[in-house]
């Protein structure tokens, strides 16, 4: 009797646990970084890690997505460095068209990866094949040297401000980024949430002959989203230029990794079918603050990258361990 009873309070902790066992994560880790670093809780560097965490994030929502559907976008990195580079150049044709420039190009990359996926190539080697390609045009467009100069327009989209709040006793803005991370998560969560097409994302992730078999169109289904992931990667890209006011053809270097860490994270199952923007928005957020409390301390950089894989393979292991169990 003592035995079941002991069981019944262990299955409903478990049950806790895997509902909000990602949010008291975050808790705990902002709670430990404030006591470890003062500095962490200050309002500059609040507003750092908000910057942060909305480049990693617009990236890691098109990532779920992409998971979801049971494939992953290794291209994310490839999309990040050539949008950024187009978007600088062509700063002298005008704000708009340098920004919807760059869009296309995360977009159109994203419907040929998801196109020649469909056709069976599997996507972790047409994903790092597209990235390869993209890192070489991305070389190209300035022969391997960093490009600078934005206008004004360009640069609020990164380093700008909307509204204001009282943080730290004073009055600061929201950054422009922020602003744009949380439209992007909101529209994605309610795709997932409240639309056909969201059903058809889990389906085709879930079980893709059964969702063939029930009408869906794997082909479209999958060219969408990773058409949406490479527009989010290059909206990304946009966010990061701006601020930096510059862009490198190695921009967006192990971005990839950060994304897919943050749906891990998240509770997004790498098998397919299952996973929540709200709960990546949450991932992203844990892995920006580690990386900054870790900076903050001056932990070496390499060592963070021992850490961000470790904690990629316990969920992932988890994940696993919990469908075969």
């Amino acid at each position: 009797m003592n035995a079941e009873v002991e069981l019944r309070k262990v299955s409903k902790l478990t049950k806790i646990l895997e509902t909000v066992g990602i949010e008291l994560a975050l808790l705990a880790l902002i709670i430990i970084s404030g006591v470890m670093e003062p500095k962490f809780i200050r309002s500059s560097n609040v507003i750092n890690v908000l910057r942060q965490v909305s480049v990693t994030g617009v990236i890691a929502v098109g990532m779920t997505l992409v998971i979801i559907n049971n494939g992953i976008d290794l291209s994310v990195c490839g999309i990040v460095g050539l949008s950024g580079m187009v978007a600088i150049i062509l700063q002298p044709q005008g704000t708009l068209f340098a920004v919807a420039c760059a869009l296309a190009v995360g977009a159109v990359s994203g419907v040929i990866n998801g196109f020649c996926i469909s056709q069976g190539l599997a996507p972790f080697i047409m994903t790092m094949a597209m990235d390869t390609v993209l890192r070489g045009l991305a070389y190209l467009t300035s022969n391997g040297q960093p490009v600078a100069g934005v206008t004004d327009a360009y640069k609020f989209l990164g380093a700008g401000y909307m509204g204001s709040f009282m943080l730290d006793g004073k009055v600061i803005g929201l950054p422009t980024p922020v602003v744009i991370f949380i439209l992007v998560s909101l529209l994605a969560h309610v795709m997932l949430s409240r639309t056909p097409f969201g059903r058809h994302i889990y389906s085709v992730g879930g079980n893709a002959e059964a969702a063939r078999l029930s009408g869906i169109s794997i082909k479209k289904t999958k060219m969408i989203v990773f058409a949406i992931s490479g527009f989010l990667a290059a909206l990304s890209s946009i966010m990061l230029t701006a601020r930096m006011a510059a862009c490198d053809p190695t921009l967006g270097t192990g971005y990839n990794v950060d994304a897919i860490a943050a749906a891990v994270i998240g509770g997004t199952s790498m098998s397919g079918g299952e996973g929540k923007i709200y709960k990546t928005v949450i991932g992203a957020m844990i892995i920006t603050i580690m990386s900054n409390i870790l900076n903050m301390v001056n932990v070496n950089p390499y060592v963070q990258q021992v850490v961000k894989g470790l904690i990629i393979f316990v969920t992932v292991y988890a994940d696993n361990w919990k469908k075969t169990h």
